[in-house]
């Protein structure tokens, strides 16, 4: 399979991804130009990715403007028509300015950047990343100033029936607790996905934690979860 990771103006987080995918999981990927409009060469097998960083300069709301870049078109349609797409940090913040995933990502509760390792767990195995990684604690960084994840309860209780809620902050030992959360995210949530099951978001970083120069590989199984067929 192939991996697309989409290029912003902004993007600090894209060479991390394509060596992470690359280098770490060897997979074959492509580097996309937001202004670029052919997705021709990806299947639905294949996935295409959102990094992080600050698209735009975050200059008038996390992903607003990114959200218009004329690729964000065609991973609508891409994703619409079954494709496999990730959104990490930024790419969550976009994914949900696109309508591609519910909710909204605001300011940390501490009105502080934070970047740190945290801890994260799967909610659910009934989605590809869930039923990949279980419910083991994985050792994830993160690194935002909005990524407090924030929904209505309407949205909340249609996320929970139809566990759509990926991953929520822990403990080292797989609880959840406020005193896990580091943004103040709603119930913990770190990561969701779509009702069709090929759209994630998620803020902290697996591509930061893929290598074993880093003493950390924990962040494998999020991503070697998308190579896996649906």
């Amino acid at each position: 399979m192939k991996f697309g990771i989409i290029v912003f103006p902004g993007s600090n987080c894209d060479r991390d991804m394509m060596h992470a995918l690359r280098d770490d999981l060897k997979q074959e990927v492509v580097m996309l130009w937001h202004k670029d409009r052919d997705l021709s060469m990806f299947t639905k097998d294949d996935c295409i990715v959102l990094p992080g960083g600050f698209s735009y300069g975050d200059y008038l709301r996390c992903g607003a403007l990114a959200r218009f870049s004329p690729m964000m078109e065609q991973v609508i349609e891409f994703a619409n028509n079954g494709g496999k797409v990730l959104g990490v940090c930024n790419g969550f913040q976009i994914l949900c300015e696109a309508g591609l995933l519910p909710g909204v990502l605001l300011q940390n509760d501490h009105q502080k950047f934070t970047c740190k390792n945290v801890y994260i767990k799967g909610e659910s195995t009934e989605n590809l990343i869930g039923g990949h990684v279980g419910n083991k604690a994985l050792r994830i960084p993160v690194a935002h100033g909005e990524g407090r994840y924030h929904a209505d309860a309407e949205t909340l209780k249609k996320l929970q029936d139809n566990k759509q809620i990926v991953f929520r902050y822990c403990d080292e030992h797989g609880e959840v607790h406020i005193n896990s959360n580091p943004n103040g995210a709603i119930n913990n949530i770190a990561g969701i996905c779509n009702e069709g099951r090929n759209v994630f978001g998620m803020m902290p970083h697996p591509e930061r934690a893929t290598s074993d120069v880093l003493n950390n590989i924990d962040g494998r199984a999020i991503l070697e979860a998308l190579t896996h067929m649906n």
